[in-house]
């Protein structure tokens, strides 16, 4: 023997075995697992519309005060293992009539988008890299029109906290996507149906951006609540831009060939 003491393979298993008990365990964050039984279940009380079409008012009104109105006609189909698919059209003002978009969002990787602008007698594809960009001079981005979908973020709950006297669960939720426009967004729902009242964005550099309120919800078919009222507030520059819903119908028959981009130009 060289004096050096042999390691049995028994012995071995036991300090394997007490290096591993000597090590804390990798705690799960309970804000995280919590966030995100939120989202579920507030994505699960939002499934199941089939599809629907709405009128919109939308009202920009600028630093100054100037305000200018657009008239807007939505439809909307709810597609099973991905995003929900969406086609706005732009009545009035005449500058913009005939103006087209359509969005198909996905659960995974960025959502499609384009744009068709009659003065330009063209379709545009939303690059991936300008989801950030503003939709229609609004102060909503091109990946706020978008269905918001559970695989779009992580989350975490925060706090219980009272909104404008409803008890509300406040989330955080940091987008997947590295083209994003936001660092994280803050999100108030309410405990009774986990409806979005209040979203806080903030941008790339982690300063509040701006704040959306929905206000005026409906409740449509067995669980399909809508607000009446979605009023965006840049705190940034000044600006806001207010959407009015009206006139809401749902399972009108809409099916996928009503959402095709070759149809963009002829959409009326």
């Amino acid at each position: 023997m060289n004096g050096r003491s042999i390691l049995f393979p028994e012995r071995l298993m036991a300090i394997t075995l007490a290096l591993l008990v000597s090590i804390p365990a990798l705690a799960v964050d309970p804000g995280v697992e919590k966030g995100l039984a939120i989202a579920k279940e507030a994505e699960l009380r939002g499934d199941g519309f089939g599809d629907f079409t709405a009128t919109m008012e939308m009202i920009l009104k600028n630093k100054q005060g100037d305000t200018s109105t657009r008239h807007i006609r939505i439809m909307g189909l709810e597609v099973k293992g991905d995003g929900d698919k969406s086609l706005s059209i732009f009545d009035e003002p005449a500058d913009v009539r005939g103006t087209a978009m359509l969005t198909y969002s996905h659960k995974v990787g960025p959502d499609d988008q384009w744009l068709y602008m009659p003065a330009l007698k063209r379709v545009k594809r939303i690059a991936s890299d300008n989801k950030s960009g503003p939709y229609m001079g609004s102060e909503f981005a091109y990946e706020d029109i978008a269905s918001q979908e559970l695989e779009k973020y992580t989350y975490k709950y925060l706090r219980d906290e009272v909104f404008e006297g409803a008890d509300c669960f406040v989330v955080e939720r940091i987008p997947v996507d590295e083209n994003s426009g936001y660092k994280r967004q803050i999100v108030w729902l309410d405990k009774a149906e986990y409806r979005p009242l209040k979203t806080d964005f903030y941008d790339r550099k982690d300063a509040l951006l701006k704040t959306l309120t929905n206000k005026g919800y409906k409740r449509y078919l067995q669980h399909q609540w809508r607000p009446d009222e979605m009023f965006m507030e840049n705190v940034q520059n000044g600006k806001t831009t207010r959407i009015l819903w009206k006139h809401y119908r749902f399972n009108t028959g809409l099916v996928e060939k009503d959402f095709q981009v070759d149809d963009l130009k002829r959409a009326r």
